[in-house]
């Protein structure tokens, strides 16, 4: 009798040491660091692949309004989509959409120039926010440079007005007000006042990306020696903790000779496009990103992008300047060794 209590005894310590353990015992899950744009081409795909991601995601911008006039803000393909919105806030994610433009040059700034006109680029943002249950808006103007050095100083003044009036009237109607500007180094990104801009948006999103462009010669998009300029002026005129340096989760697919315009590849493309071509995979060994050159026929081609190994080498520079906030552009162009590294910038 006292075996057999023994026995079961010994039984039950043996199967409470292999149980698996609770679940408040389990490893947590990584902290909300990441936003992330949501491309209107690829709309379910980018969704699906933010349901996967939830975890880390605190924001995603789906990519859908384009402001045509002061008074007009269009929708582009699927713009509202209520299911993907309902479905990302049941995730748990914020859903502040992307506002840009493609205006001629010149009309943009002297809408934000005319007290009236500003007033009533406002009022038609205001109705795009109000039209879903969207927790703000981004907003992604990138073709105000005035064409003369003369105009600089005006168009900054006014970009800096519009987006705290803006900001303004968003946070009286409790919503997010994000600013997505390009990055400011010795010869870029003049036309954006960081330090107002910074006060007046919950974030700023910079877009840390085509240092070489798709119209110009082959090179790294990103780089740990471009970020180390871009946080050091950033960082002095913007609180990090509102910062999130926008990721590229593409890359350019060139023609050597640098005679015509760049392809577009997602990180996923050119990793694949490497491996058919049979090239070895290799890391510039000063801005620490992929490339490659192949052979398409008589043309020769070279392709610079960013993957997980290039995003990495890049975090310490972020660490060293208080940045743990990242944004990707965009959901589905990445290659899932992209979530993990990024976890690794959290606090």
């Amino acid at each position: 009798m006292i075996v057999r209590a023994l026995t079961a005894l010994l039984a039950a310590l043996l199967a409470v040491a292999a149980a698996p353990p609770p679940a408040s015992a389990a490893e947590p899950a990584p902290p909300r660091t990441i936003s992330a744009w949501l491309p209107y081409w690829d709309q379910e795909g980018a969704y699906q692949d933010a349901l996967r991601h939830a975890a880390q995601l605190h924001t995603v911008s789906p990519f859908w309004y384009q402001a045509i006039s002061a008074e007009r803000v269009d929708g582009h393909p699927g713009a509202g989509d209520r299911r993907i919105v309902d479905g990302l806030h049941a995730a748990g994610i914020a859903v502040v959409p992307t506002v840009m433009e493609t205006m001629k040059p010149g009309v943009l700034a002297a809408i934000l120039a005319d007290p009236a006109r500003r007033a009533a680029h406002i009022t038609a943002l205001l109705t795009v926010v109000g039209s879903r249950s969207y927790d703000g808006l981004d907003i992604d103007y990138e073709s105000i440079a005035p064409t003369g050095d003369a105009g600089y100083p005006a168009v900054r003044a006014n970009y800096a007005t519009f987006i705290t009036e803006l900001c303004e009237r968003l946070h009286a109607l409790a919503k997010q007000c994000v600013s997505t500007v390009s990055p400011q180094t010795a010869t870029t990104g003049r036309i954006w006042d960081y330090a107002t801009i910074g006060r007046a948006a919950d974030r700023v999103r910079i877009m840390a990306y085509d240092r070489h462009w798709s119209g110009g010669d082959p090179g790294p998009l990103a780089g740990v020696d471009w970020y180390e300029e871009i946080l050091r002026r950033a960082t002095a005129l913007i609180p990090p903790a509102r910062i999130e340096m926008a990721l590229p989760a593409y890359g350019w697919d060139w023609p050597a000779d640098g005679g015509g315009r760049a392809r577009h590849v997602t990180m996923r493309e050119a990793e694949a496009l490497r491996v058919a071509q049979g090239r070895p995979y290799q890391l510039d060994p000063v801005s620490q990103t992929p490339h490659f050159s192949y052979q398409d026929g008589d043309t020769a081609r070279e392709v610079w992008y960013q993957d997980a190994k290039g995003i990495e080498a890049d975090l310490p520079v972020l660490a060293r300047y208080g940045i743990q906030n990242t944004s990707l552009w965009a959901l589905n162009f990445e290659d899932p060794g992209v979530w993990p590294v990024l976890a690794k910038l959290s606090p």
